[in-house]
């Protein structure tokens, strides 16, 4: 065998072994049937980040650890953008706002300690318009309420998420949202097809 023929059949045998390191444990878990001959594609099982983060994170990003309650919170607001008809990006913005007002936490009322009468994941007010206490501690109702606001705002999905967030949720800290971006954009990626 010549030496550029060999040193290219083992440089394909090279990144088909590296391929299925990597890509092993998705391949094993992919409906596949290889037919002779042919290549094979595999969808991904997770969104396309440039989807979900499409401007870039903005300033520095803080992240915490979630507790089971927390995690059913995000998969609950996916639930709802899917409901809605809404993308990634949508519930990108909607967890990040989550993060933000409540930690993922479907908050009752704080006594003293609550900002008015807000309650619920994102924090809404049953003095201001977003519905009952019994509506707004409804994940599911929350969330697309929330996303009833996004909706109509005119182009949320070309604005950096903060912004998009802010219009809808009208904060004293209206930056506060940025922070949660890509801990929010995590949470899409592993549950948006779970």
């Amino acid at each position: 065998m010549n030496t550029i023929f060999r040193k290219s059949v083992l440089g394909v045998a090279g990144l088909a072994f590296a391929g299925g390191v990597f890509a092993g444990p998705v391949a094993a878990h992919a409906d596949v049937t290889p037919v002779r001959g042919t290549a094979v594609a595999v969808q991904a099982d997770k969104p396309d980040t440039s989807k979900l983060i499409p401007h870039g994170v903005q300033g520095a990003q803080s992240r915490i650890d979630l507790d089971d309650e927390q995690v059913a919170s995000a998969k609950a607001i996916i639930a709802a953008t899917k409901k809605a008809g809404m993308d990634e990006r949508a519930a990108v913005v909607a967890i990040a706002t989550s993060l933000q007002e409540s930690k993922l936490e479907n908050l009752g009322h704080l006594g003293d300690r609550n900002d008015h009468d807000s309650q619920g994941l994102f924090q809404q007010r049953p003095s201001s318009g977003w519905g009952t206490v019994e509506q707004i501690t409804d994940p599911e109702y929350s969330t697309l309420a929330f996303l009833k606001g996004l909706k109509q705002v005119d182009g949320w999905q070309d604005m950096p998420l903060t912004e998009a967030a802010q219009t809808v949720q009208v904060s004293a800290y209206p930056d506060h949202y940025a922070q949660w971006e890509q801990q929010a954009a995590d949470l899409v990626a592993q549950y948006w097809n779970s």
